[in-house]
């Protein structure tokens, strides 16, 4: 039985993260799961963080929150969604964090790879290799 969905959402590019986020709103309902929607900052090197107004960073964390909480709402998922945001690398924060919480399911959107993926490897395929947990990565419909 899945009782707790993690939901990787990258606000930059949100459409992967909403197509993911509705197969994961409809198996939460029919399993009953808890969802939650994870949003990872990348840190900001010190050298460039220093140079930024005080404040700059705490508020790129809050406004990743509030982004996440739009979503949930335009989904009608407010009331049943956990928002929670980390800062790191996003493979990394989000193994570490579904571990953490002892998710049953990582379900994480991919978009079209582009080259650079092809070189480094894409977010959702890092995930997929190294998770401790059922993932199920969504893909946007191609019609």
């Amino acid at each position: 039985m899945i009782k707790t969905i993690v939901v990787p959402i990258d606000i930059a590019e949100k459409e992967p993260g909403v197509v993911a986020l509705g197969l994961a709103r409809d198996l939460a309902k029919t399993q009953g799961a808890k969802l939650i929607l994870l949003s990872v900052v990348e840190r900001v090197p010190s050298y460039i963080a220093a140079q930024l107004p005080e404040g700059s960073h705490d508020k790129t964390l809050s406004g990743a929150a509030a982004r996440l909480d739009e979503i949930a709402a335009e989904l009608g998922l407010a009331e049943m969604a956990e928002v929670v945001v980390r800062e790191g690398h996003p493979s990394t924060e989000i193994l570490e964090y579904a571990n953490k919480i002892d998710a049953d399911m990582i379900v994480i959107g991919s978009h079209d790879p582009g080259l650079i993926d092809y070189f480094l490897g894409s977010v959702a395929a890092r995930v997929v290799r190294h998770a401790h947990c059922s993932v199920l990565v969504a893909r946007k419909s191609q019609t």
